[in-house]
């Protein structure tokens, strides 16, 4: 057999051997996308209304009590910046999109920013650099709970109410459909409630609405940062998946190219041979 006929038939075996590869990735990649996808759907309307709450409580509460610290807006000096990103690679530009905003985030920014980083990639990225990682987290499962973000939250908190950042921001990638996530940065902290659109609706709060919100507006951020990680893990799924079958698809129409020239090549090389007893019978008659 010709060298470059068993070049490209060990070709067309490497090339099978991926395409299976990422077909089960896919798989699995589907599986957990629509687990991912239900989580943060079902949460949504919980972390909206949450929101609209809030700015119910706000608006009940007179201008001058300030219940909460995280309420209070002052100069700022520092900026906390949590970025979630994905613990792997192979989701095309998921993790790369979400690095490049926060990136640009820090540029222009003039002051120092405290980063907590969720997933390897992130994190990995922000150390090469030598920027002032805080805490990181990279040991999430792929269907986390809010107890499993609790510590996040807590941090952001704490350093918040400490005085060590006066801002704190969130960058991570929103989930719109399978084919589409987005980069979004979003101000956690201070909080600022939304203004009331419509009618106002009336409520009574016990026991009154600066307590009910002195407790609602931890839970609130703890929410928040829940659903941020919910909508990155949805978004990495539904990517990798995307990617996998790209790949795959890819690798079938490699097969077929590699194919059709391993049979040229075997055309050629009988060609070549029957021309070669053709020429050496002629040459004995």
């Amino acid at each position: 057999m010709p060298a470059n006929t068993r070049q490209l038939r060990r070709r067309i075996r490497s090339v099978k051997n991926t395409s299976q590869i990422t077909k089960a990735m896919e798989m699995v990649a589907a599986s957990k996308m629509r687990r991912a996808q239900m989580m943060v759907l079902a949460s949504r309307p919980y972390s909206e209304k949450m929101g609209e709450l809030l700015s119910h409580l706000a608006a009940a509460v007179s201008a001058s009590e300030v219940p909460h610290p995280l309420l209070e807006s002052r100069e700022t000096r520092n900026v906390g910046l949590l970025v979630v990103t994905a613990n792997r690679g192979l989701c095309g530009g998921l993790n790369s999109n979400a690095i490049r905003q926060a990136g640009n985030f820090i540029l222009d920014q003039k002051n120092p920013v405290n980063i907590v980083a969720v997933g390897r990639k992130g994190r990995d990225w922000f150390v090469r650099r030598d920027q002032n990682v805080i805490a990181e987290f990279v040991q999430l499962p792929d269907r986390p709970a809010l107890i499993d973000t609790t510590p996040i939250s807590h941090i952001l908190i704490d350093e918040y109410v400490r005085g060590e950042v006066d801002e704190v921001y969130a960058v991570f990638s929103q989930f719109v459909s399978t084919l589409v996530q987005k980069p979004v940065l979003k101000r956690l902290l201070p909080i600022e409630p939304a203004a009331l659109k419509g009618a106002k609706a009336e409520y009574i709060y016990e026991p009154s609405a600066a307590d009910v919100l002195t407790k609602l507006v931890p839970r609130y951020v703890e929410v928040q940062v829940y659903q941020a990680i919910l909508e990155a893990s949805a978004s990495e799924w539904s990517a990798r998946m995307v990617a996998m079958r790209n790949a795959t698809e890819n690798a079938h129409e490699m097969i077929g190219d590699l194919t059709l020239s391993l049979n040229r090549a075997r055309q050629a090389s009988i060609t070549t041979e029957i021309t070669e007893i053709a020429a050496g019978a002629e040459a004995l008659a």
